[in-house]
């Protein structure tokens, strides 16, 4: 298995020269900077853009946030907010009143005064 998999790697490999040449340095150069440059445009789309575009709407979703929503935190907690404040959102789950940070809201299930259809 593991000789295949070398014969395999070494078929890739580019074809010798004629002996005694030397290969070109620049080739090589603007080869290894477009490697670097295809790697780094890789890296932009799978990881950077996609967590732009997370943080964006999450901050919509925090500034759309008002009184009445129901929501769910990154914790799991399930509450309605009783009011906004810069920082934080008091909510109440169940019995207990709440003060979380905005930052912990992962999600709101259902607008104020939003009619919820049932089939």
């Amino acid at each position: 298995m593991l000789p295949t998999l070398i014969y395999g790697l070494l078929a890739f490999a580019p074809p010798p020269g004629p002996p005694g040449t030397q290969p070109n340095p620049t080739g090589q150069l603007v080869q290894t900077i477009g490697m670097f440059a295809l790697m780094g445009i890789i890296f932009y789309f799978l990881l950077i853009r996609p967590q732009r575009t997370r943080a964006r709407q999450q901050e919509e979703l925090l500034k759309a946030l008002k009184s009445g929503d129901k929501i769910v935190t990154a914790s799991g907690i399930i509450g309605v907010v009783i009011s906004v404040k810069e920082k934080t959102v008091s909510i109440r789950s169940s019995d207990a009143k709440l003060e979380i940070l905005k930052s912990a809201i992962s999600e709101i299930t259902e607008r104020a005064g939003e009619a919820t259809q049932s089939t």
